[in-house]
């Protein structure tokens, strides 16, 4: 079972973990040290936090529960215009199991709910972008280091069934 909840001050060293997992084999290709990650985790982790508060003051920012245990996190911003979602991330033991899935599907529900699109963005080596494929995003920008990508709701839609 799936909860969510919102992010409190006290989940900061559950997110900057979260985030570390995110990066793990993208830093072990680098040769670093064990203290030279963590430093650029942090600030890492730091200037991703600075750049969603500012790029999206107003987005709702959700812990993710598989069990009562913490799995990841996910944010979500929202426009008369469109939704969009800024991040999804889950730790790797929670990752394949269909969580994901679920939270972007209750999305895609809410979306063709209020015909609104909705967005996100990818980096082009993240293995997600299969699975936003599977479930009908179709890619609308890939001119920068992301690969924009947004489902569309048709008029006849009802939104994916979950």
């Amino acid at each position: 079972m799936i909860q969510k909840r919102a992010v409190e001050k006290t989940d900061e060293a559950f997110l900057l973990q979260l985030y570390i997992s995110t990066r793990a084999d993208e830093l072990a290709a680098w040769g670093w040290d064990k203290q030279m990650q963590e430093q650029f985790l942090q600030l890492q982790f730091l200037a991703q936090k600075n750049s969603y508060s500012t790029q999206y003051p107003d987005a709702e920012h959700l812990l993710i529960f598989s069990e009562n245990i913490p799995a990841g996190r996910i944010m979500i911003a929202r426009t008369e215009t469109k939704i969009t979602l800024v991040d999804i991330s889950l730790l790797p033991h929670h990752r394949n199991k269909g969580i994901g899935c679920t939270l972007i599907r209750e999305l895609q529900q809410e979306a063709a709910d209020t015909s609104r699109p909705l967005h996100l963005s990818v980096l082009p080596t993240n293995r997600a972008i299969h699975l936003y494929e599977r479930l009908g995003f179709q890619t609308i920008d890939s001119s920068g280091f992301h690969i924009g990508m947004e489902w569309t709701p048709t008029s006849s839609d009802e939104g994916p069934s979950i």
